[in-house]
């Protein structure tokens, strides 16, 4: 999935949490779906660009083969910083206030967290290139390398599975809501960050139960 020249140069550069997490072992495409751990990660964010915009709160859940272990899940909101712009019209969105995020943790100490949990495990998301850009940003910043993940994303998957069926997407047809409804799975409200992440494990699990292999190979492009 990485090019090893590139893995090792982000291996060395990590520091702090970051070079902790690239001492686990992760997942390789041959391993068995049935036992396969992941941790399915959602981010609420100011907007779509990293650096540009701000990276407000993360949310986890781990799965673990078949089953999702709620007694994993955290959330974390990340404390704005002197300077930072006002989360503005976003808010609408995720519901996250300028008090809240002033309220929030270190954002150094709330990344960690997340890295904690992830380690040994592959991301599991709904639209990898939100939280691959946002996280893969903050640890930049923060801990002097890339995020490095085994990834595994529903949206990807969906998309590969309609247009194996020639019906291929159009608009909204992959966002989050449509999808998991297209399975028979409830609605939930969108834009909190654990919320998200609990629906894409729940959708992750209906796409490899109706999977073409067995293997982690199967949910990737």
């Amino acid at each position: 999935m990485f090019g090893l020249d590139k893995r090792s140069r982000t291996v060395r550069a990590a520091t702090g949490p970051l070079a902790e997490f690239y001492r686990s072992s992760f997942p390789v495409p041959s391993d068995k779906l049935d036992t396969l751990p992941l941790l399915a990660v959602d981010v609420e964010t100011t907007g779509l660009t990293p650096g540009k915009d701000r990276l407000l709160s993360i949310g986890w859940v781990p799965v673990n083969g078949t089953s999702i272990d709620l007694a994993g899940a955290g959330h974390v909101v990340l404390r704005s910083g002197e300077g930072d712009d006002s989360v503005g019209e976003s808010a609408t969105v995720h519901g996250l206030t300028d008090d809240a995020v002033a309220a929030g943790e270190d954002p150094a100490v709330a990344v960690a967290r997340l890295l904690d949990a992830l380690a040994g495990r592959a991301m599991l998301v709904h639209y990898a290139h939100m939280e691959q850009g946002f996280l893969g940003y903050a640890c930049r910043q923060l801990f002097g390398a890339d995020l490095m993940v085994p990834t595994v994303d529903t949206f990807a998957v969906e998309r590969r599975h309609m247009e194996r069926m020639g019906t291929y997407p159009r608009g909204e047809d992959l966002r989050l809501p449509r999808v998991r409804g297209r399975y028979g799975l409830p609605f939930y409200r969108s834009h909190n960050a654990l919320t998200d992440a609990l629906a894409c494990a729940e959708l992750y699990l209906a796409l490899a139960a109706n999977a073409r292999g067995d293997t982690m190979k199967t949910m990737q492009p």
